[in-house]
Formats: C-alpha cells, structure tokens, sequence
C-alpha cells in the first residue's frame, strides 16, 4: 500500500518532464516553423535599370538611384543618362533603350509622350523656379533680373529649347530685360560651369542648381520667379527593357521617401 503511493508521485514526476520536455520542443519547433513563415521574402525585382534625366536632377537623383538599389540590391541602376531634356526625348524618339525619362518641364515630355513612346501618363514629381548664378561673393554686385542687360555684365543662358532656357526666355520678357549673351548653353550644367569658372559673370539656373554648386557659384533670388515655374514630369518607357522596373522606379521617385530627398535638394512638391 505504501509503496504504491511512492511510486504513484514518481511516476506523475516523470510523466510531468516528459511533457514539460515535449511542450519545450514543440514550442520550439513552432518558433521556427513561425520564424521562417515570417522571413522577409526576397525582392522579385532583378536585372538593369536605365534612366534618362535631366541635368538639373543631377544630384537628387543620384541619391536616388543608390536608396533604390539598395532598397532593391538585385537591380543594377545604371550611371544615368544626364543632360538637357530635349536632346534626352530626341535619343528616346530615336531608339534609344530607356526605362525611365524625367524632363525638367511638360512640354519636353509631351514630345516623348506623342511619339507613343510613354507606358502611361506622365506624372509631375517636382517643381522648380530659377535664380540668378553668380561667382562667389557676387564681385558685379548683381542684384535684380534687369542688371543683366548692363553692357558690363557678361550673361550665359540655357538655349531656348531648353527647359531652363525657355523658363528664361519667360522671365525676362516678362520684365522686359533684353539680355546680349556670352552664349547658350544646351543644358544648365553648362551654365553652372561658365559661372563657376569666371566664363561669365551671370547665369539663370534653377534654385537646385545654386544649392548642388556648394558654393562653387551664388545664388540672387529673382522675387517673380513663379513667373515661369518648370513642372518636372516622370514615365516609363513603352516597351522598356526592364518594364517592372522602370514602374517600381517611378513609384519610387514619387513615394514619400523619393519626394523626401527631392525636397533636399530645393525641389518643391509636385
């Protein structure tokens, strides 16, 4: 009688670790099983990424293009095409294998975009205003839109055909300045350049300009620049050689996170 009562307990003992071992293990297993269930999945997005973009997005897109890879790191973001936006569309009209265009205002893209050549509508991401690039420490003391028109004052714009040119083209007429150029340029790089290098005393070039330059040039503010605000649109290419990536790019771009880095560049929201 006794030793049946002892020997009841031991075996409820044993019994007890027995499932205390197996509920460990089957947690455990559960763990894993849960663990691997909730694993990130692997991006789906591989192979190349090719973007033609204008000039003035030089920098902010560059940032850009290296947050996209990594977000990304199975897609490889090809050094971008940069230059002025009308030679860009004329490439891509041509033939040229783009995934991704972004232009520096509407008109530039609608040419694309009657072409057939856009895989939808194109969607303004940013916006931009001109200011008046001089040298450092601003030696001419230049002031207002109008000073360019001083014989004195050696002025380079972009080309009309241009996005920065024609925004140019705008303002002054608007008020009335008739500026003789040093020469014209066919994207505001170039501008940013013969400013910075003593080529020219003045230039008109966007707001980000001025600010990617890091004081390589100055910026004077032109009080009516909304006169002429540039309007920057972004599309995929039709028939883009990386079509699911040319898509996820744009989206990016006009994320939050993509409008974010924008925004520190000096671009202002879409």
């Amino acid at each position: 009688m006794n030793r049946r009562m002892l020997v009841g307990p031991a075996v409820l003992i044993v019994a007890a670790v027995v499932l205390t071992g197996c509920a460990a293990h089957g947690t455990g297993a559960g763990s894993a099983s849960h663990s691997a269930s909730d694993a990130t999945p692997k991006d789906a997005l591989s192979g190349d990424l090719t973007v033609y973009a204008a000039a003035s997005l030089t920098a902010s897109f560059n940032e850009l293009a290296a947050k996209f890879h990594a977000a990304h790191p199975a897609v490889t973001v090809k050094p971008i095409d940069y230059d002025g936006s009308q030679i860009l569309a004329t490439q891509i009209v041509q033939g040229a294998p783009a995934d991704v265009f972004a232009s520096a205002d509407q008109q530039t893209m609608a040419t694309v975009q009657k072409a057939g050549l856009t895989a939808s509508t194109p969607k303004v991401f940013a916006t931009n205003t001109l200011e008046i690039a001089v040298q450092p420490g601003n030696p001419e003391k230049i002031a207002t839109l109008s000073q360019l028109a001083d014989p004195g004052i050696q002025t380079v714009l972009c080309a009309p055909a241009v996005p920065c040119g024609a925004a140019s083209q705008t303002l002054l007429k608007a008020d009335g300045v008739k500026v003789t150029l040093v020469s014209e340029e066919q994207n505001v790089t170039a501008v940013v350049t013969k400013v910075s290098t003593g080529a020219a005393d003045a230039g008109l070039v966007y707001v980000t300009d001025v600010k990617a330059a890091k004081g390589s040039v100055a910026g004077v503010v032109i009080p009516d620049a909304d006169k002429a605000i540039n309007r920057y649109p972004i599309a995929a290419v039709k028939n883009a050689p990386d079509a699911a990536i040319a898509k996820a790019f744009v989206a990016y771009v006009l994320s939050p996170v993509g409008q974010k880095v924008l925004h520190s560049y000096g671009f202002g929201a879409p």
